[in-house]
């Protein structure tokens, strides 16, 4: 069993369980690693002071006993000066840059605007009252793609994925988050065909040029979890391209609660080694308390 999870949010930001809460309920598990990763996100902001000193106080309360890292999730059209302040950095797209998008094109992906840009004062460059990304509701889904694109999904998600591709550029982040999150309400709406090339096309091009710069990619269990989703992100088409590609991942449970944090991480597992995987990676403090990342293999956590 796979014992270690790095995408967790509690009550700092939009979980329903303290950081407290979450760190007893990985050591009564086994787990080896538990990675914190709030969100500071165009609409989910945290006190980073507190946040950075409640998990101060975990890791020492619990050194010796289970390895806590302090991690963030941010997303790509937002400020990355917060990546200097934790550990490491989950790269997530959660509002496709409808202003900004336009510079990553095709495979030969470069951008033409210096990155993403952020939006400000409570609107994007759009002109929109909030930022709307892909993950809140069926209803702001809905309505980025009434708004900007005509009520065409496919452009939407085209959007999306040129949004995602700057994600490490942007970000230097640690590992990509759920990857096809514009999918979370797709078994429901049903407004994207995922095996059409007008959606997997894009989607392709962005997956090998991020892979193509080295950086992991996460299998999230999140939506499965809470029952949103039949298919893990990314999916298995993407994975198995994943794989073909050469890239490297990482299993997390996107764990908003305690209950769930080690949820579905079997079946990850399983669904990993059927895509062609033999190992997944984890993120451990070294002697020098530098932040790595070691190599798994999955026959071990079968």
């Amino acid at each position: 069993m796979l014992r270690a999870n790095f995408h967790t949010h509690t009550t700092l930001c939009d979980g329903s369980s303290t950081p407290e809460d979450m760190a007893r309920r990985a050591v009564s598990l086994g787990f080896t690693q538990l990675g914190f990763s709030g969100h500071m996100d165009p609409d989910n902001h945290m006190d980073m002071n507190l946040y950075r000193n409640r998990i101060h106080a975990l890791q020492e309360q619990y050194r010796g006993k289970i390895d806590i890292l302090i991690g963030i999730e941010l997303d790509t059209v937002y400020n990355p000066v917060y990546a200097r302040q934790v550990e490491y950095t989950i790269g997530s797209t959660h509002f496709p840059d409808v202003a900004c998008n336009r510079g990553y094109e095709g495979a030969g992906l470069q951008p033409s605007n210096g990155g993403a840009c952020e939006p400000e004062g409570g609107r994007n460059r759009s002109g929109s009252e909030r930022p709307l990304s892909v993950d809140a509701s069926p209803e702001d889904l809905q309505l980025l793609a009434d708004r900007y694109f005509g009520g065409d999904f496919y452009q939407l998600a085209r959007c999306y994925y040129e949004t995602e591709a700057q994600v490490y550029d942007r970000l230097h982040c640690t590992f990509i988050g759920h990857f096809d999150l514009i999918t979370k309400f797709n078994d429901q709406m049903h407004v994207l065909d995922e095996t059409d090339p007008r959606y997997t096309r894009p989607a392709l091009e962005t997956m090998a040029y991020l892979a193509e710069e080295g950086v992991p990619f996460e299998i999230n269990c999140g939506a499965v979890n809470r029952g949103l989703k039949r298919e893990f992100y990314p999916n298995s088409f993407f994975l198995r391209a994943l794989h073909d590609m050469g890239g490297e991942i990482l299993i997390n449970s996107d764990a908003h609660q305690a209950e769930l944090l080690n949820g579905a991480f079997d079946r990850a597992v399983n669904q990993a080694a059927a895509c062609g995987f033999t190992h997944t990676n984890i993120l451990v403090h070294g002697e020098n308390g530098a932040v790595s990342q070691r190599s798994l293999p999955l026959d071990t956590l079968l």
